[in-house]
């Protein structure tokens, strides 16, 4: 019965998604701009190192204000935004939660492509300490081919770095874009020694985004969190990260069947501290008083499969407001 209710609530916040999530819009910046609210999308839902051809790696769109922007930037976001009738010279910034490869191996081709448009916008990369460091890398990657241009002699040869702005933050620090604010905190992704260097050179962060019209907050990776709970305290939405341990693991050995037992024990020690279970989403989202849930980054199953009822049921037991169970492409 309780699942049943959990399905019904769900099916009752689908219901109320703005039209263009249903498909019937090709625009769907001007869609979030006329209800004063932001517009998410889940462009990739799949999280972890072994990548399947039904989800994209994570990465979401924010439509806020008439601006968009990416939360995260896993491979495949280009493509994944121009199934939205959007190039990457629309985009006005990008949000990375932390610095794991899932969640930047888009961000090359979103530079690389979006310079070769000449922008008339930086495009601002706002991320964990760590950020700086990985766009540096990667606008030198883009020299040879930024030298070289189009291959006519004489041209002049264009600065990719003239074309990002980096800005790094770190835990209780707030961002001001356009009227929407953005409020930032360290996550349990990471457990490094307090103090140490480690723990002052990189951060995971989680984002919360407050619209004239609508609050979201988006866990990114992150274990069970009493920093990431405050945050999301009230919230109209919370993009909650989702971990199948278990189903992680085994598809973890079958793409590397050679892979040490002590390698494994490690991956599955980090699922289990690192990330959050069903259970742990549930009681997040209880104790947060959130008005509704959207879980993504659940490594291992396809749309519609049939452990995503086990999810909810799992969810459900903690939490009594609607939860959805995220694809590709789909839109909050």
């Amino acid at each position: 019965m309780r699942l049943m209710q959990i399905l019904l609530a769900s099916a009752v916040a689908l219901a109320a998604i703005p039209a263009q999530a249903q498909g019937q819009s090709d625009a769907p910046a001007e869609a979030a701009k006329q209800a004063d609210a932001g517009l998410w999308v889940t462009l990739g839902t799949r999280g972890g190192p072994v990548a399947r051809p039904t989800r994209s790696q994570p990465s979401n769109l924010l439509i806020a204000g008439g601006k968009n922007y990416l939360v995260d930037v896993g491979d495949g976001s280009a493509g994944q935004l121009a199934k939205k009738g959007l190039q990457t010279v629309a985009l006005e910034g990008v949000f990375i939660s932390h610095l794991h490869f899932d969640h930047t191996g888009g961000l090359p081709a979103i530079l690389g492509l979006r310079f070769q448009t000449n922008p008339k916008n930086k495009l601002k990369v706002f991320g964990p300490p760590g950020t700086k460091e990985l766009v540096d890398g990667l606008v030198m990657s883009m020299i040879p081919g930024a030298t070289a241009n189009y291959g006519v002699e004489g041209a002049p040869a264009a600065n990719p770095r003239d074309q990002v702005e980096v800005v790094e933050l770190r835990d209780g620090g707030t961002v001001t874009l356009d009227g929407m604010e953005v409020s930032v905190r360290k996550n349990s992704h990471y457990s490094f020694k307090p103090g140490g260097d480690m723990a002052r050179r990189f951060e995971s962060l989680s984002y919360r985004f407050d619209m004239p019209g609508r609050s979201i907050v988006y866990t990114g990776d992150t274990g069970p969190s009493k920093a990431v709970e405050e945050l999301a305290k009230d919230a109209d939405l919370l993009v909650a990260e989702m971990m199948d341990v278990e189903m992680m693991v085994g598809l973890v050995r079958l793409a590397n069947p050679g892979m040490p037992d002590k390698a494994v024990m490690g991956v599955e020690t980090h699922l289990r501290k690192h990330h959050l279970l069903p259970k742990d989403v549930g009681e997040m989202a209880a104790r947060a008083g959130v008005k509704g849930v959207v879980v993504t980054h659940f490594a291992g199953t396809e749309p519609n499969d049939p452990h995503h009822m086990s999810y909810l049921k799992s969810v459900s037991e903690y939490y009594q407001g609607p939860v959805i169970v995220a694809n590709d492409m789909d839109e909050y």
